[in-house]
């Protein structure tokens, strides 16, 4: 059973409102996406890690897959227009069996950790589907738009809640069927977990941590540093 990884890294991060997409941002000194790079290229069952890009930034980050020691370990592929596409493109490079395990990680969670990841790959192994995901901490509520403004519907008590994180790990045949009846459908999922929620299979939860924030608006980086600091010894 080989186990690979796909990176999207194809999105313009606008909100953040920086001149660059935010994977290509400094977190220590070091682009984002490198960091996540690097905790993938740690875990010894990681066969081989794929990077979606947009295709004018392929060759940047050939150069840094290359100046940071990643070569013939790290392939750059193409992105698409939103992340299912740039997902359904790396899978279409990935040499896997339908029993191999394919790991989704969002480029910009440059904090997970190598643990986290084994345990992904346990549950996948055992459910064929999992995410890691963390508990809902605030009361969760059900609303309504209007044009005046949100209405709240219901509450939703928090036992039947989590807070879908990456990676997000899947046999790789029942992903590819998953992905190709959305393609069929013309169903566009939020993540991974919701086009094979979809196809009706079962997707088990890894327990998260809040340190595996994604990176999204610019306060998300100074806390990154933060934990980052905490985390170096």
């Amino acid at each position: 059973m080989q186990v690979f990884a796909i990176l999207p890294a194809a999105g313009l991060g606008t909100r953040m409102a920086g001149p660059q997409p935010k994977q290509f941002l400094a977190l220590a000194g070091v682009p984002i996406l490198i960091h996540s790079l690097r905790t993938f290229a740690s875990v010894p069952r990681v066969t081989a890690i794929y990077v979606a890009v947009r295709r004018p930034e392929m060759e940047r980050v050939e150069a840094q897959v290359a100046e940071y020691g990643f070569a013939g370990r790290v392939h750059v592929v193409e992105g698409g227009n939103n992340r299912q596409e740039s997902v359904a493109h790396a899978l279409a490079a990935v040499p896997a069996t339908d029993d191999d395990i394919v790991l989704v990680h969002d480029a910009v969670r440059p904090l997970i950790d190598a643990a986290t990841i084994d345990r992904t790959i346990d549950a996948v192994h055992e459910h064929g589907a999992a995410i890691v995901g963390m508990p809902a901490i605030d009361t969760i509520k059900q609303v309504e738009r209007t044009a005046h403004g949100a209405l709240i519907t219901a509450t939703i008590p928090r036992e039947f809640v989590v807070l879908a994180q990456t990676p997000q790990g899947f046999r790789y045949g029942l992903l590819q069927r998953a992905f190709a009846e959305a393609t069929a459908d013309g169903f566009v999922g939020t993540d991974e977990a919701s086009v094979v929620e979809r196809a009706g299979l079962p997707v088990a939860v890894v327990p998260g941590s809040q340190v595996n924030l994604k990176i999204t608006q610019p306060g998300d980086l100074e806390l990154a540093e933060f934990y980052l600091r905490q985390r170096t010894p």
